[in-house]
């Protein structure tokens, strides 16, 4: 047993895991990670450490749901949209701009088709600009802080209204 020649429980688990992970991907992959000279486990590594990050992201929002909205809220206590954002990545040590706008512009782009748990979903709600933010849950959900007079709310990407003013997706991870 590895345990008994002194390897630590936690490499053994990590190492199970990425060998789980790797079991689970699909045959072909499209590489968008790192340069070749990066060894495949490492880039795994990185991958599987983003996808845990991203769903901690989904999951730390998902349990504000129900929070009362309060324009400049960044606190449980209240939040708007890009208050709820830079909360939820502030208590996993992730430093976000204040604003919608500069979340935007920090965020790494990422394709609608790619997207993936802890994701910014971005919207153009009052013009031309891009003016709300929302936490991507994952199966075509999002979570965000709406407006007055409501609370955090899951939304999907289908909704009749934030569909049509979707202006990109982001991460910030």
């Amino acid at each position: 047993m590895l345990h008994d020649r002194g390897l630590p429980m936690v490499l053994i688990v990590l190492a199970g895991g990425l060998f789980l992970q790797g079991c689970a991907s699909p045959a072909e992959r499209t590489r968008t990670g790192p340069p070749a000279a990066v060894s495949p486990l490492a880039s795994s590594a990185r991958e599987f450490a983003a996808a845990g990050l991203g769903s901690e992201i989904a999951m730390r929002a998902m349990s504000l749901l129900g929070t009362p909205y309060h324009y400049g809220g960044e606190a449980p206590g209240g939040f708007d949209c890009s208050g709820l954002v830079r909360f939820v990545h502030r208590q996993l040590g992730i430093d976000v701009p204040r604003t919608t706008l500069e979340q935007y512009s920090a965020a790494d782009p990422v394709g609608l088709e790619q997207l993936a748990p802890g994701d910014l979903l971005f919207f153009k709600t009052r013009g031309t600009r891009v003016s709300h933010v929302a936490i991507y849950t994952g199966e075509g959900r999002f979570i965000h802080a709406p407006q007055t007079g409501r609370t955090v709310e899951l939304r999907t990407l289908d909704d009749a209204y934030y569909r049509p003013r979707l202006a990109g997706a982001g991460r910030l991870f």
